[in-house]
């Protein structure tokens, strides 16, 4: 694996947590300003998450060299 598909799994790993970790708190009674700022940016984060580790899959998977057909 590519040292370049490894950052971008670290970095979409970190998005996933911080936004989990977002909309895990909003099982707590918050004002309606700090909801909307914390489901928004947590919905956000967890699909930034999503869409890196897609592109990170897919940068990995062609920098492997196909096999001959024979």
């Amino acid at each position: 694996m590519p040292l370049q598909s490894l950052i971008m799994f670290a970095v979409a790993a970190v998005f996933a947590l911080v936004g989990l970790w977002l909309l895990w708190q909003l099982r707590r009674p918050q004002g309606p300003a700090r909801v909307y700022v914390y489901r928004m940016v947590g919905i956000m984060a967890v699909s930034l998450a999503i869409v890196l580790a897609f592109s990170a899959h897919a940068m990995w998977r062609w920098s492997v060299p196909d096999l001959p057909v024979s």
